[in-house]
């Protein structure tokens, strides 16, 4: 943790000190297309120096999927963790898939509640079982045929900030939260206390991006368009054709990811479609920054930004019951889909239930990939 020694108040960016200079030497990403660098600009996504040097750490085979851990360094912050799953035994080219985790509130943890692993935090099985319909989507999108990464991405998991002494605004807050907790007799854990003082940290996150001339989705973007060339460049990886998926902040996630990259074939986004519209006044505090880039709505509503992609494939998958969006919101999101895309480049299906990424809903997700992304035969979803 560091802090200011002349007046002992300690850093609001522990663990990304080195965040700001980052920006000022990569102020802008460069897309090479004026409709998806719009969208680049506006989300304030800074620029890269090429694919990351990726380290491998061990790799086990578990029930038809062979599963490794990678790591690299971006220009700042900590040291990024991901996983690549891939069908046990599998040779060639494989198409491959950025899975996308979630917000769900827990950034204690990232993208280890996507991937079956020998030692998974309870945070991520409690997260995978409230969220997921207790599935590993990466595991399963493996299974069926798929290379896939699912990394961390900027703020959670192992690229989560340093709260071990929080900023003052967050240390008030989070006070707050620990009097309940010993008032209602909880002993929270350290992930549930990570995540209460991450909740109140996004706002200093977001606000801290803003001043940068970024914002927390364009910081987000960076670190995906990171992981998608990780992905690209990795052996048995066939990087012409890629495609991505992600539930919730997830799904806001592959929605930016292919307007912004033409390596991105095909894109799932699940419960995270709306018109902007629609969140006022009622819905608005049910979604975190990830959705709320100030300025974003001069470009054009949510579904609109769909149309910034040259070359990606839309499944949109709505929840009828969704607690954080309105029937008549997503419904309107689906007619503009509709009009701004043929059949064959957009596919909308509505779904009973709430905020969560069914076993039903996953294995439409899988066929859509496999039919996008010309993968051979696969298994069908168990």
């Amino acid at each position: 943790m560091d802090s200011n020694p002349r007046t002992g108040r300690p850093s609001a960016i522990a663990g990304y000190e080195d965040w700001p200079a980052y920006v000022r030497s990569n102020p802008r990403h460069v897309t090479g297309a004026p409709a998806s660098q719009e969208l680049s600009d506006a989300l304030g996504v800074p620029g890269a120096s090429g694919p990351p040097a990726v380290t491998v750490h061990w790799e086990t085979t578990h029930d038809g999927v062979t599963t490794s851990q990678l790591s690299w360094q971006l220009g700042f912050g900590p040291r990024t963790t991901g996983w690549l799953a891939r069908p046990a035994g599998a040779t060639g080219a494989l198409p491959g898939i950025l899975a996308l985790h979630c917000h769900g509130g827990n950034k204690f943890g990232g993208a280890d509640r996507l991937v079956d692993l020998p030692d998974n935090h309870p945070s991520a099985a409690t997260a995978r079982a409230g969220l997921y319909d207790g599935r590993a989507l990466a595991s399963e999108l493996a299974r069926q045929g798929f290379a896939v990464l699912a990394h961390d991405t900027f703020a959670w998991g192992s690229r989560r900030f340093d709260l071990s002494t929080p900023p003052w605004r967050t240390a008030s807050a989070l006070e707050a939260r620990r009097a309940q907790w010993r008032q209602d007799g909880v002993v929270p854990s350290a992930a549930e206390d990570y995540n209460a003082a991450a909740g109140f940290h996004e706002d200093t996150a977001a606000k801290a991006a803003g001043l940068l001339g970024t914002s927390l989705a364009g910081m987000v973007a960076h670190d995906d368009l990171a992981a998608l060339e990780v992905l690209a460049h990795l052996p048995g990886v066939d990087a012409d054709s890629l495609g991505c998926i992600g539930f919730s902040g997830g799904g806001g996630r592959s929605l930016t990811l292919a307007a912004l990259s033409p390596r991105i074939r095909a894109s799932v986004v699940t419960c995270m479609m709306t018109t902007f519209e629609s969140l006022l006044p009622a819905y608005l505090d049910a979604h975190s920054w990830l959705l709320q880039t100030p300025g974003l709505w001069r470009l054009g509503d949510w579904p609109e930004l769909t149309a910034r992609s040259a070359a990606a494939r839309f499944l949109v998958q709505y929840a009828l019951a969704d607690e954080l969006f309105p029937e008549d919101g997503m419904r309107q999101a689906h007619r503009i889909l509709e009009s701004l895309h043929s059949p064959g480049r957009y596919t909308g299906s509505f779904w009973p239930g709430g905020h969560v990424f069914t076993a039903e809903m996953q294995d439409e997700a899988i066929g859509f990939l496999a039919a996008s992304l010309a993968l051979a035969a696969p298994a069908s979803a168990s």
